[in-house]
Parts: structure tokens; sequence; C-alpha cells
């Protein structure tokens, strides 16, 4: 080597330094995540693309800053151009217990009614599915199956395959329960009626390859929480809840039901603060019974207007206060997804440790 001559940098030496670099989340280098893949060297100048473990990654730019910097230390480097593309870790138990193209599955419960349960589910779906997520929801609450009327859906398409065709809105695949019943009817099924019926909406429908399921549970504990334990893993469970202080009581309840059925807890979210209910309940609550606190959404008339209008309010109004505490949490959640994956595939080195 001639003196002054720099040294020819190879694809080694890249992903010599990205070893250096940390997934924020996972807290483990990219390169032995396996998030880099198409390095190009050429003439001082380096690309390489990172596979994000979800498009809703909230850290995303932390990882870009890292990775460009450890990159741009090279010596002989000159110019750094940084990728993105997004592969969202499965939830391996799902497969093997039901034959479904869904990688995540996600409950939606509160300890009781009238906390905004199908609007905070509603617009996580809609919000993961703006980021580049494949998202479906699934409507289970037997009490009122709202999810069509929240997202401006009237029918079914025709079937397809002898299988229910999921109609799509706001880039979101939707089922409910709802669409099994006459209009107006109510429905008063239990036990193994419940529980066929909720199968159904799994193995008789024609999902697309989905990265999250979100499903809108019934307020409370009953059979269809236990149907859809029974039925299928749950990645994870979220709990609803005002502000209020009696949010730790009904915070409780859905957070026993959820343990009790060896659900994992992804943690608390407060819907409804400001001036009408205060704020602050469901952060305690959360803190009191050892769960994250995933964020709050406050009370405006634009959510509810969006929602009987069928246009949840990251669609109807993007910009608004509200939708973006909407994607603040869907990037929460997804994170949350990523994390407990993570510890599920890492389970025979290290057990997994979950909020409970």
């Amino acid at each position: 080597m001639f003196l002054g001559k720099q040294p020819r940098v190879t694809q080694e030496m890249v992903l010599g330094v990205l070893k250096n670099v940390q997934e924020p989340e996972l807290h483990r280098d990219l390169v032995t995540l396996n998030m880099v893949k198409d390095i190009e060297v050429a003439d001082g100048s380096v690309a390489f693309t990172i596979t994000l473990t979800t498009p809703a990654c909230p850290l995303r730019h932390q990882i870009e800053s890292e990775a460009r910097a450890a990159v741009a230390r090279l010596p002989g480097v000159k110019e750094v151009s940084v990728r993105f593309d997004a592969q969202v870790r499965a939830d391996s138990r799902i497969a093997g217990k039901l034959n479904v193209p869904i990688k995540n599955i996600i409950a939606v419960a509160s300890g009781k009614g009238g906390v905004g349960k199908t609007t905070v589910a509603v617009n996580l779906a809609v919000a993961l599915a703006q980021m580049g997520a494949r998202v479906g929801i699934l409507d289970a609450d037997i009490y009122g199956p709202n999810v069509p009327i929240m997202m401006g859906i009237e029918e079914l398409p025709p079937a397809h395959n002898d299988k229910l065709t999921p109609p799509v809105a706001h880039g979101v695949e939707v089922m409910s329960l709802g669409f099994l019943v006459p209009e107006g009817e109510a429905l008063i099924w239990r036990g193994p009626m419940l529980h066929k019926a909720i199968q159904q909406l799994f193995t008789d429908v024609e999902w697309s390859d989905l990265d999250y399921l979100v499903v809108d549970l019934p307020p409370g504990t009953g059979d269809a929480q236990l149907s859809l334990v029974q039925l299928v893993p749950l990645t994870g469970g979220i709990i609803v809840t005002m502000p209020q202080a009696v949010s730790l009581a009904d915070a409780r309840r859905g957070l026993t039901a959820f343990r009790r059925l060896e659900v994992p807890v992804m943690g608390i979210i407060e819907n409804m603060a400001g001036e009408v209910f205060g704020a602050g309940g469901g952060e305690q609550a959360a803190a009191a019974l050892g769960v994250s606190f995933l964020g709050r959404v406050n009370l405006a008339p634009i959510v509810r207007e969006g929602g009987d209008a069928g246009q949840p309010v990251v669609a109807f109004q993007p910009a608004s206060e509200q939708a973006a505490a909407f994607r603040s949490l869907a990037q929460a959640v997804a994170a949350q997804v990523s994390v407990m994956n993570a510890r599920r595939s890492a389970a025979p080195r290290a057990p997994i440790k979950l909020d409970r």
C-alpha cells in the first residue's frame, strides 16, 4: 500500500462497524438481528438497506443517524446512503395453533363500557396501515359490534373460495360479528355458539397476509375473551380506560382477565382526557399495576364526528392533535410487538419476562 492512499472499503468493514449500532427497542446490534442487507460499495460511496421490525418503528431516525455516522467514520468513505424496508416479526405461536396468514394478534379491551375502546381499536388499526403495515380489524364485541359503522362499511363483498371476503376501508381489512346477524338483532350468543362464531371469523374469512390483526373485544370479561384465547395465542393485550381515579379499578379488572388467561399485557391507553374527565388516571393505573403507559388521547368532538361518519380521525383529520396521538400510540404498540416477539424467539436462552 502506498503512503497516503486510502484503504479500499469492503462489505465486511461496513458490517463490522454496524455491529456497534443497536436497535434501541431490542437492545441488540443491527447485524446480529439480520437487519442489514444489500450493501453496495463503490468509489467511496456506501449504500445499504436496514430492514426494520415494523414500518411503524418510532426510532427509525435514531437508527439511521447512528448507522450513517458509524459507516461515515470508515477511512475512504465519502458518502453514505441508507435505505429502509420493513419486515414485521411474527408471533410464532399463532401458526402452530391456527392456520391463518396473520403474524400478530392484538386484543383491545376495557374493564367497562363507554370508554371509547372501539374508537381506539379502529384508529390504531388505521394508523398502523397508514404507516405501511398490512392490517386487519376483527370486531368481536357481541354487545355492540360498531366497527363497521366507524369504518364506513355497510355490507360484505361476495364470498370467494367458499370464504367470507373482508371489506377494506382506510387500508384495513374488516370483519365483524355484526355481519353475521340481521341488522338490529341483539346478539345473545354464549358458550359453544359464540366460540364457533369467533372461530369462523378466523378460519372462514379470506384474510390477506396481515402484519397485525387488531381485535376489538367486548367490555369487561366473559365468553368472548375466553373463546379467543382458546382459539389462538394473543401477541398482547391493551387496556383502554378513562382518566378518572376510578379508572384504576376498571383497568385492574381488564388486566386481571388478561393475566388469568395468560395474555401478555402491552399496556394502558388513557382515552377522552381533558377538561371534562381530567387526565392522569390511566397513567396512575399503569404505574400502580406495573405495566406500560402507552399514551393518552384528549377528548375532542372531531373524534366522535369522524366515527359517526365512518371516517376515523386519523383519516378524517390527519393533522389534528388526536390523530397525532393515535399515530404515537400505534408506534408504541408496534414497538411492543417487536420486543415481545424478540423475547419469545430468545426464550430457550432467556425466558420471556413480560408485564404481569
